[in-house]
């Protein structure tokens, strides 16, 4: 699987921000939980619907996004 099919966009989803799949965690989200200093452990450990990977998806998303 391509990380970046992790992450899609649904119209009636958190106003059809681009979210992990399968949750209504944003992109933004993840990425603000990272930049506020938040380990990726920590993010998993809070969200324990979300898998490394869909972290990493959101990492790489950002410049397509």
């Amino acid at each position: 699987m391509n990380l970046l099919d992790r992450i899609v966009v649904v119209p009636d989803v958190r106003f059809g921000k681009p979210c992990v799949r399968g949750t209504r965690i944003t992109v933004g989200d993840v990425l603000g939980y990272l930049a506020g200093g938040m380990s990726e452990d920590e993010i998993l450990q809070d969200f324990p619907q979300l898998e490394r990977d869909d972290i990493r998806a959101c990492l790489a998303s950002r410049s397509r996004l």
